[in-house]
């Protein structure tokens, strides 16, 4: 971990705080966490004796301010209570559902609230805590909910999907123009003007979300190149993945995806290096202060860099690879998605689904990580992984059964030369970097054993 936590012995700490519980930690009162395994072997699932400690898995701890200690008890009846006097005054008052009203839009909503607020209750923490762990079910509860609706569209022709989305927006269902950014290639100060739209933005915004999940440069540049490499070989499906080559490699890459990565990982390493010291809100002396603690509240509780290890084992090589994969899933399905249900870029819906997938992606990857590097804490893949993993395949399965004679255009020779190479070259480096060094030790190793007999 990279964040720096001020270790002093200062009274205005909250109790709770990780400066005074890290000198608990070494200070030795401290109980020692449960190695996996049995005397350093491991344990088969069907042998494990589930009363023993090495099958126990410690999920993450809250760290929060006693002084706002409210906010943190379960209250769990109180909340239960409100919510069912809320939900019956709704659904038994007539001045709030009137005689011949759209009710079965109000069941939806309400349905989905009450899910949402078991899940604030009654799921597991992530490994964020800011602003407040709360907010982490609740994104985790929106993936679900997500999860569940692709899942019961997967089992929907395209013709009934299309139809429903009308009872989200009604403006839906009606096709739409197809749009090619390659009608007019020439490099001049006019097309370069009229390329430049409210896209461009977004293209910063999103690597600017990128580079805050990803945490590493380098991927986001392999990602980035990776991304306009996809775009040209799925043109012949998409006409609005045809572009100039200038703006693939201008407009996208250097300026609009090079400016949101930037700006992604200075911001990243500023969470590196910054001093986390978090006092209470009654410990804070002054107007300015407490403001500035209220708004610490809305940044991370500390800081993790990551370093994905690409050359260093074949885990981590194929891991990376993995995690390349499904980002460049969940970048294309929406493309996929809002062409095959007649949606604009701008729509409202596309937009929540990119957000969502952000604050997804954000303990997602973190967890996947402590999953790869801290096999001793994190025993099991973690929740927010899982499920963000769950639904980008379920997004493939949906787009995949719906595009059957939708894309009749066959896929170019040169793509599938492309593709057959980028495999190949994904096959021989791990040959050549761990491979053949692992077979070198082995017949050393071997001639040793083999000399000494």
């Amino acid at each position: 971990m990279s964040s720096s936590v001020i270790r002093v012995d200062n009274p205005d700490l909250s109790p709770t705080s990780p400066g005074e519980e890290s000198e608990a930690v070494f200070s030795g009162d401290y109980e020692p966490e449960p190695q996996p395994g049995l005397d350093g072997a491991p344990v088969r699932w069907y042998d494990a004796d589930r009363t023993e400690s090495y099958t126990r898995t410690t999920p993450f701890q809250e760290k929060h301010d006693t002084t706002v200690e409210f906010f943190y008890k379960p209250l769990t009846l109180t909340a239960l209570a409100c919510g069912l006097v809320v939900l019956a005054y709704v659904a038994m008052t007539q001045d709030v559902l009137e005689e011949g009203s759209d009710k079965r839009r109000v069941g939806i909503y309400a349905a989905i609230a009450s899910f949402l607020a078991f899940s604030t209750l009654q799921f597991r923490d992530g490994p964020f805590i800011r602003p407040h762990p709360a907010f982490w079910r609740i994104v985790l509860g929106v993936n679900l909910l997500y999860e569940l609706s692709l899942v019961f569209l997967l089992f929907q022709d395209l013709s009934t999907a299309r139809h429903m989305m009308t009872y989200i927006d009604p403006q839906l269902g009606k096709a739409l123009p197809e749009k090619s950014y390659a009608d007019d290639c020439s490099l001049n100060a006019r097309t370069l003007w009229n390329a430049i739209d409210i896209f461009c933005l977004a293209h910063a915004l999103g690597w600017f979300g990128k580079a805050m999940i990803l945490r590493d440069y380098w991927f986001c540049w392999i990602l980035s190149i990776a991304f306009e490499l996809a775009e040209y070989s799925l043109q012949h499906q998409l006409p609005n993945f045809a572009e100039c080559w200038w703006d693939h490699w201008v407009l996208d890459v250097l300026l609009c995806n090079w400016l949101g990565t930037y700006l992604g990982m200075k911001v990243c390493q500023y969470f590196e290096v910054k001093p986390y010291e978090w006092r209470g809100f009654r410990q804070s002396k002054g107007l300015k202060s407490k403001a500035k603690r209220v708004l610490s509240q809305f940044s991370p509780h500390d800081f993790t860099t990551f370093k994905w290890g690409t050359a260093t084992d074949f885990l981590h090589y194929m891991c990376v690879v993995l995690l390349l994969a499904v980002f460049l899933a969940a970048e294309l399905n929406p493309f996929y998605l809002k062409s095959l249900l007649w949606m604009e870029p701008d729509h409202p819906i596309v937009i929540l689904r990119l957000t969502f997938v952000f604050l997804c992606g954000l303990p997602a990857v973190r967890e996947l990580y402590q999953y790869i590097n801290d096999p001793r804490r994190a025993v099991r893949m973690g929740q927010h992984v899982w499920l963000l993993l769950a639904t980008i395949i379920t997004e493939l399965l949906v787009i995949t059964k719906w595009s059957k004679g939708q894309f009749s255009e066959p896929l170019p020779t040169r793509v599938k030369w492309g593709w057959a190479v980028a495999a190949t070259l994904l096959v021989l480096y791990p040959m050549v970097q761990f491979g053949i060094p692992s077979a070198r030790r082995y017949l050393r190793n071997h001639n040793k054993k083999a000399k000494s007999s």
